[in-house]
């Protein structure tokens, strides 16, 4: 599983940390933890990079072997612990998805490959999501998207029309493969949770995968 963070011109500082934190946070859940260790017969394999411009990808958490709890809790302390990398101003959401298939490729023995972007904004530079054919996507990967909106303020709807709006966008053009979906929140002060979703909801399919196995 492979994890792209937006840390694009959109996403302040404590965007930025409630995004990072938060993915520590949902990673070291009851639930979600439980289902990471249970996958016994094949341990999952965890990567994080941040993206944001076209040439601006920086992994945070190298693949790494989730086969038991100290595993985890030093994964959860790597993303948390990482510095902050170097942000660009545009959004190239094309370009993330390239580097997540780059980064998935390497890891071609594993029997189920997903690729989880996280996004406040359409791409804005680099390849556009909807014009990188099927064929650039490599067999058997998952693309699923996590949707933010901005923070809603008291008496105004602007987010939901945002997220609504954003949501279709990643339907339409980046989510693809069996089964892919997008999860959606409200504001970064809802990313952790959202994020705990996102995850159970993945894991609930590796662990079906592997009892068909």
């Amino acid at each position: 599983m492979a994890l792209g963070l937006d840390i694009s011109g959109s996403v302040d500082t404590r965007e930025y940390d409630l995004q990072r934190q938060g993915l520590a946070q949902a990673l070291g859940t009851n639930d979600v933890a439980r289902a990471i260790l249970q996958q016994s017969s094949a341990p999952i394999r965890l990567t994080v990079f941040e993206w944001s411009g076209p040439t601006a990808q920086t992994v945070i958490l190298p693949w790494t072997t989730i086969a038991n709890a100290d595993d985890l809790t030093a994964a959860r302390q790597r993303i948390r612990a990482a510095p902050r990398s170097i942000q660009d101003q545009t959004t190239a959401l094309g370009s993330a998805l390239l580097t997540g298939f780059a980064m998935l490729d390497t890891q071609a023995d594993c029997w189920t490959r997903t690729l989880d972007l996280s996004g406040d904004g359409i791409a804005n530079t680099g390849p556009r999501p909807q014009d990188i054919p099927a064929s650039r996507t490599p067999q058997g990967v998952t693309v699923n998207g996590l949707t933010i909106a901005p923070n809603q303020q008291p008496g105004q709807d602007d987010s939901i029309a945002d997220i609504t709006e954003l949501s279709a966008y990643f339907r339409a053009y980046v989510i693809r493969g069996p089964g892919a979906f997008v999860e959606t929140t409200l504001g970064f002060d809802n990313y952790a949770a959202a994020m705990e979703r996102k995850l159970l909801r993945e894991l609930q399919s590796l662990a079906l995968s592997d009892a068909r196995q």
